[in-house]
């Protein structure tokens, strides 16, 4: 098959993909017409379908899988298909593997690395708080497999695994090259900093926001599982449940952020620092591999309100 990234304008496709999205819209003329995205483990990629009433569209619903045939044409900067017909695929003419996207980084050997993390911290309280969640099989399966965004960053099967340890490694140089943090301190904020996001964002194939993420986020989400497993643990000094807490509540750093609080401790501040410099860096690595080997300006980016292009070396 052809995968997203590899795709060109002018290309054409008939090729199987999941669908990540449909919607009905009309034109200004009052011309109906649909709104897709499909989806490899390579990315997603804009659809129109601008006559879904043709007989060659058959009927199929958002996360069916879709045989597309259409050609890739450039709106605005960015590569979308305009959809001639559609089939929808069956059972054993597609291998679900090749719709996900998944890190690029061995995820065994990623959780690995966690654990030593987990297993240095030396504080009586929060390695029984660490140990209670990464030791759980359970918990491991479900942090592996899950991503750490619908979209901007990290936005693949390992990407809550991937980003955490970014931001953990990160906040492990702070603590080495600051003495003013409290190690133990931020690096379990650094580990649990998105815990939320378990129930933020479903599980693949659909890897959307739940009522919970909707309602909530993942900064209260997060607050309330530390909060829960904290009272079970007998003794868990007080004061450093509210430390533990307001760094998770202040990660985003700005209100305008969707933090609930500024970042008030030094570990509040250094963990927002670090969440920001992975997500960042990770969000411009995806845009550049998605440029493939443009060389030129990629157009202004709302996120980093700046047009980008990658150096000349």
């Amino acid at each position: 098959m052809k995968y997203i990234e590899t795709l060109h304008e002018g290309d054409r496709i008939s090729d199987i993909y999941l669908c990540k999205f449909r919607q009905a819209a009309t034109t200004k003329n009052g011309k109906p017409y649909d709104n897709l995205i499909i989806q490899d483990k390579t990315g997603v990629l804009d659809a129109k379908i601008w006559d879904p009433n043709s007989s060659g569209i058959d009927e199929f619903d958002i996360l069916d899988y879709i045989e597309v045939f259409g050609d890739v044409t450039s709106f605005q900067g960015a590569l979308q298909v305009n959809i001639k017909r559609i089939r929808k695929a069956g059972e054993g003419e597609y291998n679900p593997s090749d719709y996900f996207p998944v890190s690029s980084k061995n995820i065994d050997v990623m959780y690995q690395e966690i654990m030593v993390y987990v297993n240095n911290i030396k504080n009586t309280y929060l390695s029984q708080l660490t140990k209670s969640f990464f030791e759980d099989n359970s918990f491991e399966k479900k942090f592996k497999a899950h991503s750490a965004a619908k979209s901007v960053h990290h936005g693949f099967i390992g990407g809550l695994l991937e980003h955490t340890l970014g931001v953990v490694n990160l906040c492990n140089y702070y603590a080495n090259a600051y003495p003013v943090l409290n190690r133990d301190l931020l690096i379990t904020a650094a580990l649990f900093h998105d815990v939320g996001k378990l129930k933020e964002i479903s599980e693949f194939p659909s890897n959307d926001y739940t009522d919970d993420g909707q309602l909530l986020g993942h900064i209260i989400i997060g607050v309330e599982i530390l909060g829960e497993r904290i009272r079970c643990i007998e003794g868990f000094p007080a004061c450093l449940a509210l430390e533990l807490k307001h760094c998770i509540i202040a990660h985003h750093g700005e209100l305008a952020y969707g933090s609930p609080k500024k970042p008030a401790l030094a570990e509040a501040l250094a963990l927002n620092l670090a969440d920001n410099t992975d997500a960042k860096i990770q969000t411009i690595t995806e845009l550049f591999n998605a440029a493939g080997d443009n060389q030129d300006w990629l157009g202004y980016n709302r996120l980093f309100e700046s047009n980008m292009r990658k150096t000349s070396i």
